[in-house]
């Protein structure tokens, strides 16, 4: 036989956990996704064949973004190539971007992006094919 309070201490505890659950989906829903790990720097003069420091990128879907801000330099494209370390033997090259846009003003970009290659040490080469001097005002690389 079921008492008035048992009955009300039952809906009580069914109010609790819809409220509960309720409350840890909403938080689910507007939980920020993992954010991407990033690193700026500028570059000065670099001859060709300069290489950026390494980074470890962990395997993900995100690939990687190099975006180079306000380039100058003798010519009208700087060339970058994304590495990756590989020990005790050459390291794998990916394929070269292009950059041109960036030579437009101080705030004009260029942008070039690889797809995941696996978690490992990372690092852009810049005109690796030869070419002029160059400087960019920002860059960033993104991963």
């Amino acid at each position: 036989m079921k008492t008035a309070s048992t009955q009300a201490l039952r809906t009580s505890v069914r109010r609790a956990a819809v409220v509960l659950f309720s409350a840890i989906t909403v938080v689910g829903i507007f939980s920020a996704p993992a954010q991407a790990a990033s690193w700026s720097s500028y570059l000065s003069g670099v001859a060709a064949g300069y290489e950026s420091r390494n980074w470890y990128e962990p395997s993900s879907s995100t690939g990687t973004k190099i975006t180079f801000t306000g380039c100058s330099g003798a010519n009208t494209v700087v060339n970058v190539t994304l590495y990756k370390v590989v020990n005790n033997l050459p390291d794998t090259d990916y394929t070269r971007a292009a950059f041109t846009q960036c030579f437009g003003g101080s705030s004009a970009t260029s942008t070039g992006n690889w797809s995941d290659h696996g978690a490992g040490d990372y690092y852009f080469v810049v005109n690796d094919g030869g070419g002029g001097n160059v400087s960019v005002r920002s860059l960033t690389v993104t991963y």
